[in-house]
């Protein structure tokens, strides 16, 4: 018998029967890894017997459209699709694609896990001055929470970059995910072992370890007085444009695929590539530090260092 016939075998029957097909939504925008966590949910359901249908939008071929992907398992699923209002669990790889897929949510029961990072589109940015207000959704994790009893609000970037993984941020989600689903710990890693770079195996289990023990760690009250009075946006987002700005932009050259997409997405044109292929900042000044070119990369190529006056007095 093979390892994972066991882990099958070791799952009771009855676990394996619902009165009705479960249903996962996941959404997020291109780059993030939706396919990749709805491809080992539908995996690992298909090899613990459930029936199984996914269906999936990639979204604009440039990194940073919408992506959505739709899965159902059960011991009878006959559509691909989850009906508005009858998703069991929303996982949102965005803040703001999480809050715009909350109506197919169930009100009652469903759980809503959501990583507090923001990609900010760049329709988004109509005021392009240092420090300007973005058009973006202010909801605020307790404004989400309390309207959601199941919430569970992270911050999975930060919590795969502390770990010297930053693009592994969607298993951290896995692993939290996880803790809302009633499946083998051992069957979850070893799917997640099929579907990630055999060189990242390693990072990609101590990811979705640490998103698990946070979710099983979760304490709502604490949680919530830890979010009272604080936005999702980021410091360097909210600042006062009087108070003054200086923004550099780190491009690790290594990292560098020479997509173009930063030099053709950045509103004030300040990017170029250079005889390499790599991209460069060709003109500091003209720079306004709003990050585009930060959320946009697929490679976590870019990196934007802002300081305020305050900051250096």
């Amino acid at each position: 018998m093979t390892e994972r016939e066991t882990l099958k075998a070791d799952v009771p029957a009855e676990s394996l029967v619902h009165q009705r097909p479960t249903n996962v939504l996941v959404v997020g925008v291109g780059g993030q890894g939706v396919i990749m966590i709805s491809k080992v949910l539908a995996s690992l359901s298909k090899e613990l017997g459930h029936q199984v249908k996914q269906s999936e939008v990639h979204g604009m071929a440039k990194r940073g459209g919408a992506v959505f992907s739709h899965v159902r398992f059960g011991p009878a699923v006959f559509s691909p699709t989850i009906p508005e209002g009858e998703a069991d669990i929303l996982v949102a790889l965005e803040w703001a694609e999480g809050l715009r897929w909350l109506p197919h949510l169930k009100q009652d029961s469903g759980t809503f896990i959501a990583d507090t990072q923001q990609i900010v589109p760049p329709f988004a940015c109509r005021n392009r001055s240092r420090g300007a207000d973005l058009g973006y959704p202010r909801e605020t994790v307790p404004d989400v929470m309390e309207k959601i009893a199941n919430s569970f609000a992270l911050d999975a970037v930060g919590i795969a970059t502390e770990m010297g993984v930053a693009k592994a941020a969607n298993t951290v989600l896995l692993g939290t995910l996880s803790a809302a689903l009633d499946f083998p710990v051992e069957a979850w890693k070893s799917v997640i072992s099929e579907f990630v770079p055999p060189k990242t195996i390693e990072a990609n289990i101590r990811a979705f370890d640490a998103g698990r023990d946070w979710a099983l760690s979760f304490d709502r009250q604490t949680h919530l007085k830890d979010w009272t009075g604080r936005t999702v946006r980021s410091p360097a987002e909210v600042v006062d444009s009087a108070a003054g700005i200086t923004s550099t932009l780190e491009i690790t050259e290594e990292w560098c695929k020479g997509c173009d997409i930063c030099i053709k997405f950045c509103p004030e044109r300040c990017l170029a590539m250079d005889a390499r292929q790599i991209a460069i900042l060709v003109d500091p000044d003209r720079c306004t530090g709003c990050r585009i070119c930060e959320w946009l990369c697929p490679d976590l190529a870019i990196t934007v260092h802002t300081q305020t006056n305050t900051d250096s007095a």
